[in-house]
């Protein structure tokens, strides 16, 4: 007994030995940049002890108001910093060097695997060479007809709902989004506006609280203390449901491009050709993807998929019911966006709008780009260096983590006059040029990891929001949502909208 004792007190001391050398090591270069008051070995634990995923917006604010726009803090060894700096911020988006993941992400690697958005280097590079195909135009428009279907799904949904009332709409369109993504992904819908108590509807819920959890939760963050949690068994249990049934369709999908005799590959001269014999969800186009010559394992289709799946609903939901809010808070911009529809489409909400409809919305598409300023679907992203790196004369060094403030940028008004005033017309073509630099306003982030799916995504918002606006008139909003991280943006209490029906 002695004997283990003594040999848990040497490895105590060698750990916290280790902690302070790696600590002195980089403090030199930390020290410049202003920060909270790091303790010895905890560095700023302290600051995390009572903080909840609600309070992550302000307990940035308040750190930026009291450091400036670029602050560090301490979490053991590790230096984390917080940054609104456009210049700065360029810097690291705009490099082809600089993509590694901050080691946060590493949280999603039991669910994603080395996905899209979580592999770097030359893997990064090749995933994203084969990826690029799946969001060709040829195949985004074959899937007006999902975002046509499953739009006018949410619209009868509601329509019982429509007295005038305040009512929810968050998880409303959250169900209809992850029905499109179901259905553009992996090529089947699950019917989540239909049946909402599906398993994997409510595995996606669960894995996101989990997560969150282990975000703001720092000693969780240690793989050694979160394995001995029972958040981890609790996250086993529901990845199992996600990975079982992703595998099940991806087996059936193959199974059923080998019998139609399709074993050919996707390349780019191709694309001119997808979608004149049938529509073609992304997981066809992976099945028949290749790397290096071979195609693609099954465990990589999964990750490609599982990824898809994460990225694709989520965030669309956040972007959807926030602009639905903000019509709902200025009908003026409510009216200019229905006339311009209806001019479009014209006056029937059953009629399907063609791509080149959505494409020529353009006052609605003004509309999104200023709420996803205001409600940036992923408020905070973040980098972990792989080399050190010099900002504004400072250097930071290799391993530190590089957290963008997205949403605080965008509210900066230095960068965008009276920021908390939603003005769709800021992002007009004549006035485009008051932004200080590209990298101002970067909803689906920038640079050569800038967001694969955008293109797809303006398209599902704009067909979703046009399709919620000519069945009904939004007559009024709750009071503003308090907002919380769960790895995304989300109102914590709702998102409460009053409508009736046109006509």
């Amino acid at each position: 007994m002695v004997v283990v004792v003594q040999i848990g007190l040497a490895l105590l001391v060698v750990i916290l030995t280790i902690n302070y050398l790696l600590v002195r090591q980089n403090i030199k270069y930390g020290r410049h940049i202003p920060g909270p008051v790091p303790l010895p070995i905890v560095g700023c634990f302290y600051l995390y002890i009572n903080l909840k995923p609600e309070d992550i917006i302000d307990f940035v604010s308040d750190l930026r108001k009291r450091y400036g726009n670029l602050f560090r803090v301490w979490i053991g060894n590790r230096l984390a910093l917080f940054c609104t700096n456009v210049k700065y911020n360029e810097t690291v988006l705009s490099s082809q060097k600089l993509i590694r993941k901050s080691e946060l992400y590493k949280f999603l690697i039991p669910w994603l695997g080395d996905g899209l958005l979580l592999s770097t280097g030359q893997k990064w590079f090749s995933k994203r060479k084969i990826l690029t195909p799946a969001f060709h135009f040829k195949i985004l428009d074959q899937f007006i007809e999902v975002f046509h279907k499953q739009s006018s799904i949410l619209a009868d949904r509601l329509r019982p709902e429509a007295n005038g009332q305040l009512v929810n709409i968050y998880p409303f369109v959250t169900l209809a989004a992850l029905d499109i993504i179901c259905e553009t992904a992996m090529g089947t819908s699950i019917n989540a506006q239909t049946d909402a108590d599906s398993a994997y509807v409510k595995a996606i819920t669960e894995l996101s609280l989990v997560l969150t959890g282990r975000f703001v939760k720092v000693w969780q963050r240690v793989d050694f203390l979160f394995n001995l949690s029972p958040d981890k068994r609790r996250q086993d249990r529901i990845i199992k449901v996600l990975h079982d049934f992703t595998t099940k369709i991806i087996q059936s999908r193959r199974r059923e491009l080998m019998e139609q005799g399709g074993g050919g590959t996707v390349e780019d001269e191709d694309m001119a050709d997808l979608g004149t014999k049938r529509r073609m969800a992304f997981l066809d186009v992976l099945l028949q993807a290749t790397i290096d010559g071979r195609p693609l394992t099954d465990r990589e289709i999964q990750e490609e998929v599982d990824t898809f799946m994460f990225e694709g609903h989520d965030t669309t939901t956040i972007a959807i019911s926030f602009t639905l809010l903000l019509l709902a808070r200025h009908p003026e911009v409510q009216e200019r966006v229905y006339r311009e529809v209806a001019a479009i489409v014209g006056n029937d909400p059953a009629t399907p709008a063609t791509h080149r409809n959505l494409q020529d919305m353009k006052y609605l598409e003004l509309v999104i780009k200023e709420s996803l300023r205001l409600y940036p679907p992923v408020p905070i992203i973040a980098r972990r260096f792989t080399e050190n790196v010099e900002l504004g004369g400072k250097i930071v060094p290799e391993g530190s983590n590089f957290n963008i403030g997205i949403m605080h940028m965008h509210r900066d008004p230095t960068l965008f006059p009276d920021p908390e005033r939603f003005d769709p017309e800021r992002f007009a073509p004549d006035r485009t040029m008051e932004q200080s630099s590209p990298y101002a306003y970067v909803p689906f982030s920038a640079g050569p990891r800038n967001c694969i799916g955008q293109k797809f995504a303006m398209l599902e918002l704009k067909s979703t929001v046009s399709k919620v606006i000519r069945h009904f008139k939004l007559t009024a909003a709750g009071p503003e949502p308090k907002l919380t991280m769960q790895l995304t943006l989300k109102p914590r209490d709702g998102l409460y909208i009053g409508f009736v029906p046109r006509g």
